[in-house]
């Protein structure tokens, strides 16, 4: 953590610079071929990497990591992939739930939470709220069954319903699945490719990008620690100039 404490610049704290990342994990499959595994391997593996990756942010003190974990598109994945990571979910909710003292953050979940099992969505509730009782300080945001464009919709019916009649800015801030978090400063994507996927489009228009070709289950602290050094050799301005 010291490496991103003090720089030349004054000595200023630049890690206060970076107060949300974000990631979009792909490459569990193209792992799991590579190794002659079922693509279920992969995703278990993924989920691994996912623990080493917070564990990492936590550590360099960044307070709100968001992790695309299942879109509203994985549905049209075959049935046999979609029941194993919901099953690994599952699972993955579990260990957090035991655990939830180690990770000391509050654990929200983004997307619609109605096409999930009952037993499922119970969980993910319960987990919300003792992580909310017991830890405020630094959050990870899970996006379950998510899309942008679906949470954007779901925003603009939700002001409809508070009475609202012609929209603004703030009327779908307030209503996004992530009006709780600062917009990301920093979004990754793994396994080389370069596209958003449907993933925070409204909270990433001034978010900097970093593409590594590195597959999602490969992932560890130093690979957080090169994006979170790119991102500090950055310059933003948010459409404006410095």
């Amino acid at each position: 953590m010291a490496l991103f404490r003090k720089r030349e610049r004054g000595g200023e704290d630049l890690v206060g610079r970076l107060s949300h990342i974000a990631f979009i994990m792909d490459g569990n499959g193209r792992w799991a071929k590579r190794r002659g595994l079922a693509r279920s391997a992969g995703h278990a593996a993924g989920a691994e990497a996912c623990k080493r990756v917070i564990r990492r942010c936590r550590e360099l003190e960044i307070h709100t990591v968001t992790v695309y974990a299942f879109s509203t598109e994985n549905w049209s994945r075959p049935r046999e992939e979609v029941e194993a990571l919901m099953g690994l979910f599952d699972r993955y909710l579990d260990t957090l739930l035991a655990d939830l003292d180690e990770y000391r953050m509050r654990f929200v979940f983004l997307g619609d939470k109605t096409p999930l099992a009952p037993a499922l969505r119970e969980k993910m509730e319960r987990l919300e709220t003792l992580s909310a009782e017991r830890h405020t300080d630094y959050t990870l945001n899970l996006a379950i069954n998510y899309g942008g464009r679906d949470e954007l919709v779901h925003a603009a019916n939700a002001a409809i319903a508070a009475g609202k009649t012609v929209l603004t800015a703030e009327d779908i801030e307030k209503h996004l699945y992530t009006a709780a978090s600062p917009d990301p400063d920093l979004l990754v994507r793994t396994a080389g490719e370069m596209r958003l996927s449907n993933f925070l489009l409204w909270q990433a228009s001034y978010a900097e990008l970093w593409f590594t070709d590195r597959l999602w289950p490969d992932m560890d602290a130093a690979d957080v620690d090169e994006a979170v050094r790119v991102y500090l050799g950055r310059t933003r301005r948010f459409g404006g100039l410095k």
